[in-house]
């Protein structure tokens, strides 16, 4: 666990950002991997999906735990993960940060929506007391045994009361203790320009899609990426819809989908059971 944290930790610590895509399951993260993201994203927007339910707040601590340990135990690169409200008061907030920290994550981020939560881009958000969130950030910080494991202060208050109490909430999180801020539904440049601006003396996070090097120029540490995650709806209508007008699909040419099975199975490391099998065997020679 220490060493994924300290891995994030070193990514802060240099200039420039690290950028984290979505993932919501330890495959697409093993892909994120393989391809050379320096760390991953765990997004509850895409837990919820993958569940078949709007992110509503809907999933538990322990389901959303459960995932994310899934999601830590198959990469060796740092993963960042959504932990909603902290499903609860300041004490729940607590039991929440040392789950995630035993689950391996080596950062989760807190909001302070009321509950049950929405997505970040969802209409009809609302926000606790100032207050309230700030004692949810105290306890997260209170929480942790590894001082490496970062704790992510989020608010929501932009699209509820706007700027100025956003500023307030954030850097009240960040005196709290908070090693990063991130003020989730920034949808314009200009959002994200003032945004760099109001708070430019505390590290920040910033999910979106606009281009990484205008994210990276401003100063952010950190920016999560929905783009692939988005993309998959995009890519299983398509190959759907394909096969039901079809009855075949293009990749499976070849009769049995070997190219494509070689690559999963890479992913999945079955190279690494294999060599298990063999070393382990009591089969005679």
């Amino acid at each position: 666990m220490g060493e994924k944290t300290k891995k994030l930790r070193d990514l802060l610590s240099q200039t420039g950002l690290t950028l984290a895509p979505f993932a919501y399951d330890a495959f697409a993260a093993r892909i994120a991997e393989e391809t050379g993201f320096s760390a991953v994203y765990m997004s509850g927007f895409g837990v919820s999906m993958s569940r078949g339910i709007p992110d509503f707040g809907l999933l538990t601590q322990t389901e959303m735990v459960q995932n994310a340990t899934y999601i830590a135990q198959s990469v060796d690169i740092p993963v960042i993960a959504d932990a909603d409200t902290g499903y609860g008061n300041p004490i729940n907030t607590f039991r929440t940060v040392q789950e995630y920290e035993r689950s391996g994550v080596a950062a989760i981020h807190i909001e302070d929506q009321v509950t049950p939560k929405k997505c970040g881009f969802f209409e009809g958000k609302d926000v606790i007391p100032l207050d309230e969130a700030v004692a949810k950030i105290r306890s997260a910080v209170d929480a942790r045994s590894d001082p490496d494991f970062v704790i992510i202060g989020r608010s929501d208050a932009l699209a509820v009361n706007g700027w100025e109490d956003t500023i307030n909430r954030c850097k009240a999180f960040y005196q709290a203790g908070a090693d990063i801020v991130f003020v989730d539904g920034i949808k314009t440049r200009e959002d994200l320009r003032n945004y760099a601006d109001h708070l430019k003396d505390i590290p920040r996070m910033y999910n979106g899609q606009l281009p990484v090097s205008d994210v990276d120029a401003l100063g952010f540490k950190i920016q999560i990426h929905r783009g692939p995650m988005f993309g998959l709806h995009t890519a299983i209508s398509s190959f759907m819809k394909e096969l039901f007008e079809t009855g075949a699909m293009d990749q499976d040419a070849d009769g049995d989908g070997a190219e494509l099975r070689e690559a999963i199975t890479k992913t999945l490391k079955v190279d690494k059971l294999l060599e298990m099998e063999s070393k382990y065997s009591t089969k005679k020679e």
